[in-house]
C-alpha cells in the first residue's frame, strides 16, 4: 500500500510535488484543513511565497498542527519557501515560522526571480546526494546550522539541504528535475522506525 504524504496545499507548486511522490510510489495527499494531517506517513511543505503561506497557516489555523504533527515524529520536507518556514528565525522581511528547525533562513538571498539558477551539489556532498542538480528561485539561504543539523549538501560552500531529525530542510526546488533523491529521503525517514 502506497503512503500517504501530505503536501501543503494553499499556495505553491503543489502538483509538481504530487508527481515527484508519485515516482517514489507515494499518494500525495493536499493539506489544506488540521483534518487532512490524519494518517499522513511525512508532509512536504512546499515553495512559494513564504508570506502568503505563511498568512494561509494563521488563517487555517494550521501552524499548531503542523508543529504537533512533526513533533509527534513523523518526517516533513521544507523546499524554498517550506524551509523558511522551518525555520527558527527568519532575516530579510521575516514572517512567523513553525520554528522547527535549529537554522536561520534569509529569505531571497540569491536576489528575484530573474536572478534564478540551477548549480550541482559541491564534491564532498553526503554521498546520497551526490552531483545532485538544484534549482534556485528566489531562494532562501540557511545560516548558523545548530549543534543537531546534519548539512547533507552544499553548493559554492553553503548549505542548501539539511536534516534534523526526521526533518529535511532544501533551498532549491527538487520537484523541479527529475531526480527523486529527495523525496525518496523523505520516504526512508517515513518508514524508519523510532518516531
Amino acid at each position: 500500500m502506497s503512503p500517504r504524504v501530505g503536501v501543503l496545499a494553499l499556495q505553491g507548486d503543489v502538483e509538481a510535488h504530487a508527481r515527484a511522490l508519485a515516482r517514489v510510489g507515494a499518494r500525495a495527499v493536499p493539506v489544506r484543513r488540521e483534518k487532512d494531517l490524519d494518517d499522513l506517513a511525512a508532509l512536504v511543505l512546499p515553495g512559494g511565497e513564504s508570506t502568503t503561506i505563511s498568512k494561509g497557516l494563521e488563517r487555517e489555523r494550521l501552524y499548531e498542527p503542523i508543529r504537533a504533527f512533526a513533533e509527534a515524529g513523523h518526517p516533513v520536507l521544507g523546499t524554498c519557501a517550506g524551509a523558511i518556514l522551518l525555520s527558527h528565525a527568519v532575516e530579510n522581511h521575516p514572517v512567523p515560522t513553525l520554528a522547527l528547525l535549529d537554522v536561520r533562513a534569509v529569505r531571497n538571498a540569491y536576489g528575484t526571480q530573474v536572478d534564478s539558477f540551477a548549480a550541482t551539489a559541491d564534491a564532498g556532498c553526503a554521498p546520497a546526494f551526490r552531483d545532485l542538480r538544484c534549482v534556485f528561485i528566489r531562494a532562501p539561504r540557511l545560516e548558523a546550522p545548530g549543534p543537531g543539523v546534519e548539512v547533507l549538501v552544499r553548493v559554492d560552500g553553503a548549505p542548501v539541504l539539511v536534516r534534523q531529525r526526521r526533518l529535511l530542510a532544501a533551498t532549491f526546488h527538487p520537484e523541479l528535475t527529475d531526480d527523486d533523491r529527495v523525496h525518496r529521503a523523505l520516504l526512508e525517514l517515513a518508514a524508519a522506525p523510532g518516531r
